[in-house]
Parts: C-alpha cells; sequence; structure tokens
C-alpha cells in the first residue's frame, strides 16, 4: 500500500542483491527457514518458479452485506454487468502491496502481495512473498490464478498505485497476460469525500483507530512497524539481513488487509443507512451529502444536507452545506427554499458573493425586477473583492468571477436603461397628443 518514505532508500535498489543461487547457500537457507517459521510460510510452486505462501484466516472482520444501492455510488461510471458481479461479496478480492518504491515505473517491485478474500463467515488472507526478484513471475502467476477466481478487485488507493504498478510488471514478463478484473472498488475516494474533512489524516490506520474501533474486531496497530521503512526493510533483508523485519512487514500487510475489509463495510453501512453517518455527526453528514451530490442523487442528498445542517456544521462548512442545499433545491424548481437559503448567505459578515449573483439571477429572470438584480450583483462585486483582499477565493478564480458579475452587470444596466428610455418615449408621446 502506498505509503510515504525516505526516497534515499531506493538507492539501495542500484546496489547488487543476490540472485535466486545466493539464496540457496548455507545462510540463506537458515535465513528462509527463519522467515518461514516467523510468517508461518511454506514454498508454493507453479510452472513459473517458487515463492513463499503465508495464510491465514481471521474471525473478524465479518463479510458486509452490499447494497446494489451503494455499489451504484461506488461505481458510478460501471456497466450494470459490472455492478451485478460486485453486489457477490464472494467474488471480491482485497489486494495490498508492499513495494520497493513508491515511484512507479518499470523499477519498482511488489515483493509482497497481500490477497483477502471472504471465506467460511471471516476473512482468508494469503500473502505472497518474493525472496529475491526472480521469483516475481511466480508471484505474478499466482495473483493472476485468485482473480480469475475472484474477479472484483477492492483496494485502497489500489487504483492510482498498486493495481498500475502490477500492470506494469505483468506486461513486463511478456509472458503473463494483465488479468482481466470485472470490477474495481477503491474505498480511498470515498473515505476521502466522507471523513477527510473531520480528520487530519485519511491513513488507513488512522481511519482504523478513528472510524473502525479496530480493537473491538480484534487487532492492534500497537507493535506496527514504521511502513516509511518498508522498502529499506526488504533491500536489507536482501542482503542477509534479519527475517524479523520482514516478518513486520507482514504483520503490517495483514492488517491493512484486515482494515481495508472493515473499511469496505464500513463505507458500505454509510451509503445504505444514512443513520450510520448521523452517529458519526454533522461533518460525516455533510460528507455523505457531498457524495450524493456528485453522484447525481438529488433528493437524497438534499435530504442529508438538511440532516446536516440541523445537526449543526462549523460556520464555514455551513455555509459550504447552504449553498449547495440551495443549488439542489433550484434544479427541482423549489425556488423558495433556494432563495430562502441565498437570502441567509446574503446577509451578516460573512456574505456569499454566489448567493448575491444567483438571487440577481433569480431577480432578473424569474421577478423582472433589474434594479434589485442589479444591486444584488453590485454586492456581489463587493463582496468577491472583500474575499479576494482576506485571502478566501484565488486569484484565478477572482478574475473568472469578476468579469462574469461585471458582464451581468453591464446587461442589467442596459435593460434599466432601455426601460427608462421606453418610459420617457411613452411619456413623450402622451404629452404631444
Amino acid at each position: 500500500m502506498a505509503s510515504s518514505y525516505d526516497p534515499f532508500s531506493r538507492l539501495s535498489a542500484l546496489k547488487p542483491v543476490r540472485t535466486r543461487a545466493a539464496v540457496l547457500d548455507t545462510s540463506g537457507y537458515e535465513q528462509c527457514d527463519e522467515l518461514m517459521s516467523l510468517t508461518g510460510s511454506e514454498v508454493a510452486r507453479n510452472r513459473y518458479g517458487d515463492c513463499l505462501v503465508s495464510r491465514q484466516w481471521y474471525g473478524t472482520p465479518e463479510i458486509c452485506d452490499i447494497g446494489v444501492d451503494a455499489l451504484r455510488l461506488l461505481l458510478p461510471k460501471a456497466s450494470p454487468t459490472s455492478v451485478d458481479h460486485a453486489t457477490d461479496a464472494t467474488k471480491w478480492l482485497f489486494l495490498d502491496t508492499e513495494t520497493t518504491g513508491l515511484c512507479g515505473g518499470t523499477g519498482t517491485y511488489a515483493f509482497l502481495v497481500g490477497l483477502a478474500w471472504w471465506d467460511s463467515g471471516g476473512l482468508q488472507i494469503e500473502q505472497l512473498f518474493m525472496r529475491d526478484h526472480s521469483e516475481e513471475h511466480s508471484v505474478l502467476a499466482e495473483i493472476a490464478q485468485r482473480l480469475r477466481e475472484r474477479p472484483v478487485l477492492v483496494t485502497f488507493n489500489g487504483k492510482s498505485f498498486d493495481w498500475p504498478l502490477l500492470e506494469t510488471r505483468y506486461r513486463m514478463t511478456r509472458s503473463i497476460a494483465v488479468p482481466s478484473i470485472s470490477a474495481h472498488l477503491d474505498f480511498l475516494h470515498p473515505a476521502r469525500q466522507l471523513w477527510r474533512l473531520k480528520f487530519k489524516s485519511l491513513r488507513l490506520a488512522d481511519l482504523e483507530r478513528n472510524i473502525l474501533n479496530a480493537e473491538s474486531l480484534g487487532w492492534t496497530r500497537q507493535n506496527d512497524i514504521d511502513s516509511s521503512r518498508i522498502p529499506e526493510f526488504y533491500f536489507d533483508y536482501l542482503r542477509g539481513g534479519s527475517p524479523a523485519t520482514i516478518a513486520g512487514v507482514f504483520h503490517h500487510n495483514r492488517m491493512d488487509l484486515r482494515g481495508l475489509a472493515a473499511l469496505a463495510g464500513r463505507v458500505l453501512c454509510t451509503l445504505t443507512d444514512p443513520e450510520v453517518a448521523s452517529a458519526g455527526g454533522a461533518l460525516e453528514l455533510y460528507g455523505l451529502s457531498r457524495l450524493l451530490n456528485r453522484r447525481g442523487e438529488d433528493q437524497q442528498a438534499r435530504t442529508t444536507y438538511e440532516r446536516a445542517l440541523a445537526a449543526g456544521l462549523p460556520e464555514t462548512v455551513d455555509h459550504k452545506a447552504r449553498h449547495e442545499l440551495a443549488l439542489i433545491a433550484k434544479r427541482g424548481k423549489d425556488f423558495d427554499r433556494a432563495i430562502e437559503l441565498w437570502s441567509e448567505l446574503s446577509r451578516g459578515s460573512a456574505t456569499s458573493p454566489q448567493a448575491c449573483e444567483q438571487l440577481a439571477i433569480h431577480y432578473e429572470k424569474r421577478v423582472g425586477d433589474h434594479h434589485e438584480a442589479a444591486r444584488l450583483t453590485r454586492a456581489a462585486i463587493a463582496e468577491l473583492h472583500k474575499s479576494a483582499r482576506h485571502g478566501f477565493i484565488a486569484p484565478s478564480r477572482t478574475a473568472g468571477l469578476l468579469m462574469q458579475f461585471q458582464h451581468r452587470l453591464a446587461r442589467l444596466e442596459r435593460k434599466i436603461s432601455a426601460k427608462r428610455d421606453l418610459s420617457k418615449g411613452v411619456r413623450f408621446s402622451h404629452g404631444a397628443v
């Protein structure tokens, strides 16, 4: 799994490492035996060679319920067939990799690949380890076989890192095809949408502590390793270092897989039952509102925005929520509620330029009061300048909005002037008669 680490540790990759033959000297045998003992591993063989495989089964987290509506929110661009496949939890394959670096590309290896799936009411974990780089083909072949059995890939940041890296490694073999997957669920992005305003860090370990109550699920990160040093630990192992640190990497990877499975259940519960988000407080409700809004679920989003506002949001978030809710109300042609929200935002010490603009649009197009629309547009320009001075709006955004507001004001002033001229003309005509 992607994590920050000292980039200079990658320089170790440029130093000579032992080949498979070197592993089989006396000290190499002892090192392998110790690692197998520490991790409960055994040697697996396929047509491409050997690798180490470690298997464990855990009763927690338990298999999660999967609702079709929740999956559509998580897979907004997926085909109906992909969504149907993903509804079968027995077809899910959780994946997390430990790699020699974060830069990706041809020089980065996934030396430990953790896989997990629901089995017998719990979570079966399988970890594939390269004792040296010559065992990569064997590891990739094993992953491909698991994906044929369970083609719904489930990751945390895997769309951006783990899976693209493995696709690169498959292509570089020129002998093992990239496995096909029927759907890819990545839970980093919904986690960000739900909780980024509530918590400073969205690392999986921090989500376990703040959201999942991992200790109640049967594990703890208390003795976890420093993930930033994982590449260093592997390079040290390749040069004959102690297997104990690699055993720590195995443990870290297992916890990541269990955390990912628990997070998947929590996200699905939240998307299925807003009461779960309610228990998480106003900020979590707001995060759910935005996720629903971005997926085009206007009615659900509107209800959840109202609940978030009623629960009490911080001032800046409250303003954003009211503006977003007003736009939904406008799309639903509930202009009374939209005007109510924009009117609230146009008053007070933190007047919203966008709210003033929306009110101006309403008075121009629906009420026909050009004078009030012009007044509100001038207020929007004044508030925009104020926001820019305080650094609330980026200069590039300020310039675009200012041009937009000025264009609107000029059009309104032309309409007012034309109406005034028309009125004068009518009075003159009457006087002549």
